[in-house]
């Protein structure tokens, strides 16, 4: 479209101009404003000039504006949110020539987390957005959209959403099960897992019964622990009671269970002794008790196949002991009449009855032999006569008999050509013993005059010659020392306590067992660390225990079960005391766990009790004593 002569110029030239269509029906608005006669000159040709620009009526060449749109922008664009919280972010909504409603949504929502916006369909620019995560969201980044519906189509606009743990704190016990006696007390620790929460936790015993207190160090702690000791009256029915540890914080409040058993506890135990997984006690009626794992028969309850026997039960055959003694799979005891009765597994003929049949109850020892002691090791079994002699039996393959040879006299089991013998047989060289102890693969003894002697296997000096290497008949302990008594541990090692009450170890030392603050093998006896004066020692697989003669229990070695019981796992170079303060007569070591009677005639265990060898009722292990539940 051109200008006539002398008219406006051309649309197609360049100008500063605005070319505008003009309606009709408001020409006498132009009129007004330009004059009528000029007005009517330009409308006349469709054409207006206004503040010196062209505006022109009937343009078609595509001269429009920009088309209607909608951009999303998020302000945060990333949000922390905790579990079970929620957070807010702005949407800004740019509009372009558009004015229309944008409905917005959530997406790439994980289920539990939900958003709302206000308002959900905003015609203005913005919008707010509150994000809500639940509970159970687990922590971690999450890419999400904020996505917008409009007619001129659908934006969207990404959201990073960081969902952080939240603020709590969760109990435990350790152990979970204790068992004290009445007129008693015991310990256990609580644990606090705290996550992103340092406040205090206000602890509580819940569901104890009259007669139940618990007081916790601290009782409000802000640590991750506290101490909480049980105690127990003596008006207290025996029996399980299931308790609760509860605490409180700002975080909210929690709970962990406690199961505690009240036993009588019997008062008139006269010596226990330590089995590698079960253990024995003997009341002063002279009635055997044994507990643990059952497997084999070892307790003499007639019965078999039993990993697990939590408690104390009788042993069969209504017989009146002097003496006990555990052994690997297998126990023995002298009568009060001198008689040796073993039971349990016979596989190498340590029960000493002339066969390698087991057996599930007492079974007499062949020879008519009145023997003062019988001790139990691995696979062998040794004793000391009235008259001073010693014996031994079952295995023989390193020459742990003493008899003088590794070979023979028997062979059992035949399929497996053991070196064995299923009788007791005499140990060579004459001397006249005062006490024998069995370890797993040697023995040794002391004389009436107090010189010790260690036969049989000899790879770490645990026969304490300064040698290395077995031997087949008694050999003197070197060093000139005259002993009490000596303990042939499982693992290779030997301690004993002189007259004067001095320790000494030698042999194996891997786990410190030897008590001299290393872990170096020893081929000669070496004094066990600390200067105490000890009353008997116990030699365990490798641990070792010793009653001092203030009547305190020590022990030090192998941890790893609790069997050290000074209220950890973790293993001792020298004597540690044992925790609880408790003053006993007797200790006796086994692989994980000892056992002990105090002065005043209760019986505790300590350590691992997978197969109940702890006798409190339970399989739980223990790092404290925790006394056992006779009937």
């Amino acid at each position: 479209m051109t200008g006539g002569a002398g008219g406006p110029p051309s649309h197609t030239e360049p100008s500063n101009s605005l070319v505008i269509a003009i309606d009709p029906e408001k020409e006498h608005v132009m009129r007004r404003i330009l004059g009528h006669s000029v007005a009517k000159h330009w409308i006349s040709h469709g054409l207006i000039l206004v503040a010196g620009m062209a505006v022109a009526a009937g343009c078609t060449d595509g001269g429009t504006g920009p088309a209607a749109d909608y951009t999303l922008t998020l302000a945060p664009a990333a949000l922390t949110i905790v579990q079970g919280a929620n957070g807010p972010t702005t949407v800004t909504l740019t509009r372009t020539d558009f004015t229309g409603a944008v409905t917005l949504s959530l997406g790439n929502a994980p289920a539990g987390v939900t958003g709302s916006f206000t308002s959900a369909a905003p015609t203005g620019t913005s919008s707010i957005l509150t994000l809500s995560v639940g509970a159970a969201v687990a922590p971690g980044v999450y890419s999400l959209t904020v996505a917008g519906t409009g007619t001129p189509g659908d934006r969207s606009t990404p959201l990073t959403l960081t969902v952080s743990a939240a603020t709590d704190y969760a109990l435990s016990l350790d152990p979970a099960e204790r068992s004290i006696r009445r007129g008693a007390s015991g310990s256990t620790t609580v644990t606090i897992t705290r996550t992103n929460f340092t406040d205090a936790v206000t602890l509580s015993l819940g569901n104890a019964p009259a007669g139940i207190t618990g007081s916790f160090t601290p009782a409000a702690p802000t640590e991750t622990s506290a101490a909480l000791t049980v105690s127990v009256a003596a008006s207290v029915p025996p029996g399980v009671y299931n308790l609760t540890v509860d605490g409180t914080g700002s975080a909210g409040n929690r709970s962990t269970a406690l199961t505690l058993t009240v036993n009588s506890g019997a008062s008139d135990i006269v010596m226990v002794a330590a089995g590698d997984w079960h253990s024995c006690a003997l009341r002063a009626s002279g009635q055997a008790y044994c507990w643990g794992d059952n497997y084999y028969g070892e307790l003499g309850n007639g019965t078999s196949h039993s990993f697990s026997q939590p408690v104390p039960t009788p042993v069969a055959g209504g017989l009146t002991f002097a003496a006990l003694s555990g052994g690997l799979f297998y126990t023995c005891g002298v009568t009060t009449s001198g008689v040796a009765y073993c039971w349990g597994w016979n596989g190498e003929g340590e029960l000493g009855d002339g066969t390698i049949d087991n057996r599930l109850v007492p079974t007499r020892v062949a020879g008519d032999l009145t023997f003062a002691v019988v001790s139990a090791g691995g696979s062998h079994t040794c004793g000391v006569t009235t008259a001073g002699a010693a014996y031994c039996w079952g295995v023989n393959w390193a020459g742990q008999l003493g008899i003088g040879t590794e070979y023979g006299p028997e062979v059992c089991p035949v399929e497996l050509g053991t070196a064995c013998s299923t009788v007791p047989v005499p140990v060579a060289g004459g001397l006249t013993f005062a006490t024998l102890s069995a370890g797993d693969f040697h023995t040794c003894g002391v004389t009436t005059s107090g010189q010790a002697y260690c036969w049989g296997y000899n790879n770490e000096g645990e026969l304490g010659d300064g040698t290395i290497g077995y031997s087949v008949v008694p050999t003197p302990v070197a060093g000139d020392l005259t002993f009490a008594a000596v303990s042939a541990g499982g693992e290779e090692y030997t301690c004993g306590v002189t007259t004067s009450g001095q320790a000494y170890c030698w042999g194996w030392n891997g786990n410190g067992q030897l008590g001299d603050s290393t872990t170096t093998g020893r081929l000669v006896p070496t004094a066990v660390a600390g200067g105490l004066t000890f009353a008997a020692l116990s030699a365990g697989y490798a641990h070792t225990c010793g009653v001092a003669r203030s009547a305190a229990a020590y022990c030090w070695g192998w941890g790893l079960g609790g069997q050290l019981g000074d209220g950890t796992a973790t293993g001792r170079l020298v004597p540690t005391a044992v925790a609880g303060g408790l003053t006993f007569a007797v200790l006796s070591g086994g692989v994980y766990h000892t056992c002990g009677v105090t002065t005043n005639g209760q019986a505790y265990c300590w350590g691992w009790n997978g197969n109940g060898q702890l006798g409190d009722g339970t399989t739980g292990y223990s790092v404290v004593p925790t006394a056992v539940a006779f009937p």
